[in-house]
């Protein structure tokens, strides 16, 4: 009789942890109002079958991971004529060669045809089919061990009110430009993205577009560029994250964007961004790359060892050095200070964009931190 009660509190205790998990905190800044799959129960699928079925249906769901879900070989491999683009110097020693994905290899952006070369590419398919979420869901890991492996996400296509928390995306053919990308949105609203870690990634850890995806917050996520096949032959991850949509409406705090060396961001179209306390480091290369018609305010924000935080500016950018009151009239208090160590430079004065934030919500900042490392990623709730 003791041992059954034993076992029935034991499961009690059990169901109720079950039933407690789920999304921690509220989506912040442009993605407030976002509840994802509300008050629906959380639940465990059992194997990557079950997680696809949950993850595009209509029904409104909290999913559970606690697990890695692994992808890899299964759906087959292709084998194909790619191409070795002229930026891989370092031939099977730490270059990207390139699947010929959107005739990529021969429409100019490979480089120089007199040195771009044939190759063949062998590559695992479930990289290059991401998952369409449904609308009214959320995504949460549990503890530090939730690994989606092999596949991405999509959010795409109308699908709105999404929340993905704590789980980390890695492994989708990261020898290989266009082997797969982490994350994606095109044409979505209501997206909240937090504690994400993105490793080993074949292009974009995360891309937008080209529908504009609208009230979307991308906080807290480590994109580790890391790698053994880098476009710049260093080591270091060149296609990070490229905002594309014609007009997305984007908070990007928090993060910590490390060892990549490009695109971090790209931006293009009619993008706003309030790039607030995140974390750049350890980037040879560039970060920003800010095309015609975006508009940004960059508050709080760490530069460490960035060799060119901007490559080119063609939009608005306000990026104070100092603590500003320009801010406060719009976003409601004064902007925080950048910081860079051992970084070029980083700052702009266009304050034609303040105007756009009046009314939204603004997410709140704090002086710049390196902090960011040891709260950004999975398994740091």
């Amino acid at each position: 009789m003791k041992f059954i009660s034993v076992l029935v509190a034991s499961f009690a205790v059990f169901a109720g942890q079950t039933s407690a998990a789920g999304v921690v905190g509220t989506a912040p800044g442009f993605a407030t109002g976002t509840t994802g799959g509300g008050s629906a129960p959380g639940a465990y699928p059992a194997d990557i079958h079950e997680l696809i079925l949950w993850l595009t249906d209509a029904v409104p769901r909290t999913i559970l991971i606690d697990k890695e879900y692994n992808f890899l070989k299964t759906e087959n491999f292709t084998t194909e004529n790619g191409c070795r683009p002229d930026a891989n110097t370092c031939p099977g020693n730490g270059g990207q060669d390139a699947i010929n994905r959107a005739s990529w290899c021969t429409n100019g952006n490979a480089g120089d045809p007199a040195v771009v070369k044939t190759v063949k590419v062998t590559y695992d398919n479930a990289p290059m089919n991401r998952i369409n979420m449904g609308s009214n869901k959320s995504l949460v890991g549990v503890g530090p061990n939730a690994v989606i492996r092999g596949k991405g996400l999509r959010i795409a296509r109308g699908a709105q009110n999404i929340i993905i928390q704590n789980i980390h995306i890695t492994e989708l053919n990261p020898q290989y430009i266009w082997g797969g990308d982490a994350l994606t949105l095109a044409g979505s609203d209501l997206v909240w993205i937090d504690h994400v870690k993105t490793s080993l990634i074949g292009r974009q850890h995360l891309v937008t577009g080209p529908a504009a995806s609208n009230r979307v917050a991308i906080t807290n996520c480590e994109f580790d560029g890391s790698t053994a096949w880098s476009n710049s032959c260093d080591n270091h991850h060149y296609w990070t994250i490229y905002f594309t949509g014609a007009a997305d409406t984007i908070t990007f705090a928090g993060n910590y964007i490390h060892h990549t060396s490009g695109r971090s961001p790209k931006m293009t179209k009619g993008t706003l961004l309030h790039a607030v306390n995140n974390l750049w480091s350890d980037n040879p290369g560039h970060a920003f790359d800010i095309g015609p018609g975006v508009s940004i305010v960059a508050e709080g924000n760490t530069f460490e060892n960035v060799k060119q935080p901007i490559l080119e500016n063609l939009g608005a950018l306000f990026a104070p050095i100092s603590t500003n009151e320009a801010c406060t009239p719009d976003l409601g208090r004064p902007c925080q200070a950048n910081v860079l160590t051992g970084s070029g430079g980083f700052a702009g004065e266009d304050t034609s964009m303040l105007a756009q934030f009046k009314g939204k919500d603004v997410y709140e900042s704090v002086p710049a931190s390196g902090n960011v490392r040891s709260s950004a990623g999975v398994g740091k709730l």
